[in-house]
């Protein structure tokens, strides 16, 4: 795999704790999703979670960028091959290729983030979506002028209805007759990664009279974040803090911490405290958030955003229940 970026260091390392000496041999390796390592939202947070765990750490990592769907299983069995372990795999996606690889590889160990892959030697990380979502929905209602705001998802998938009912039962938490209006990019892999055709749903949705959209589209959502700039409007990042990419026109950003649980992945398997089984993260957990900083503040009023943090801990408290879709494949509350 000429693609492959191999990285030469020794497989035993020596830490210093409390005194005590603790050798552990580690080889990890990460598959990105489709998109690019550099696509300023999903892909892009694993990548500086991997970041941090070498900076900190001086230990290098493999990686590779899959260009089409065939590549992904081919690149999880070459790293398991090579010895590498744990290797962390991005994305729902590459779910049934990990079924394969991880029976084949039973003594390599596998952390994969956004669908569970029940095998003994495989880490499930999974976020509640659906209770940042809710968050980032009442703030788009607080925010709009019009009652009427927007949702753009990616690829076709429950996942993305996950995000678009939470996001939807928080508009109508605040404002109950509130309009939403929501468009998925495509039912194909290259949803991810088509800004043009985001930028063109996000227009379609201004000219209707929304005057905030919410880009849950990873490269795509680039086009609607440039859209709402262009046009005068607002629009919520998602997963990394967007806040940044256009000051003043990004309402937040729906964080997922995917930083940090690709950064917790390799730290917990140096530690000798990685496990399989099934991880969640939601609002408890600080999986899932909105962004504040100088990028964004004069756009969130004090009132709301301590109207937010009082619903975020009713959330964690059980007193607001947030629909998941992924439970009942339906968008009702």
């Amino acid at each position: 795999m000429d693609r492959v970026r191999r990285f030469f260091y020794a497989a035993s390392i020596t830490l210093l704790s409390f005194g005590t000496v603790v050798i552990a041999d580690i080889r990890p390796a990460v598959v990105f999703d489709i998109g690019g390592k550099f696509d300023k939202s999903f892909n892009e947070g694993v990548l500086n979670g991997a970041e941090k765990f070498r900076i900190e750490t001086g230990i290098a990592y493999a990686e590779f960028e899959p260009t089409d769907e065939t590549q992904r299983e081919q690149a999880l069995r070459g790293f398991a091959r090579q010895g590498y372990s744990p290797i962390l795999v991005a994305g729902f996606a590459q779910g049934p290729a990990l079924e394969k690889v991880a029976s084949e590889f039973p003594d390599t160990n596998f952390s994969i983030i956004d669908i569970v892959v029940d095998k003994p030697n495989v880490q499930s990380i999974i976020f509640k979506e659906h209770e940042g979502s809710f968050l980032v929905g009442m703030l788009a209602a607080m925010a709009s002028e019009t009652g009427k705001v927007g949702f753009v998802g990616g690829m076709d998938i429950p996942l993305l209805h996950r995000f678009a009912c939470g996001y939807e039962q928080g508009v109508r938490y605040v404002n109950a007759n509130a309009e939403v209006y929501q468009n998925m990019t495509g039912d194909t892999p290259a949803a991810w990664n088509d800004p043009v055709r985001g930028g063109e749903l996000a227009k379609s949705q201004f000219d209707r009279g929304a005057d905030v959209v919410f880009a849950a589209a990873g490269g795509t959502g680039l086009g609607v974040l440039q859209a709402a700039a262009d046009a005068g409007k607002l629009s919520i990042g998602v997963d990394l803090n967007q806040n940044h990419l256009h000051p003043g026109s990004v309402l937040t950003s729906m964080l997922k911490r995917i930083d940090v649980a690709a950064y917790r992945v390799y730290r917990t398997f140096l530690d000798g405290t990685w496990k399989p089984g099934v991880m969640v993260l939601g609002l408890k957990e600080d999986g899932v958030g909105w962004a504040l900083d100088d990028n964004n503040r004069a756009l969130i009023t004090v009132e709301m955003a301590s109207r937010v943090e009082v619903a975020k801990a009713s959330i964690i408290s059980g007193g607001i229940v947030v629909h998941d879709y992924l439970a009942d494949n339906s968008c009702t509350y």
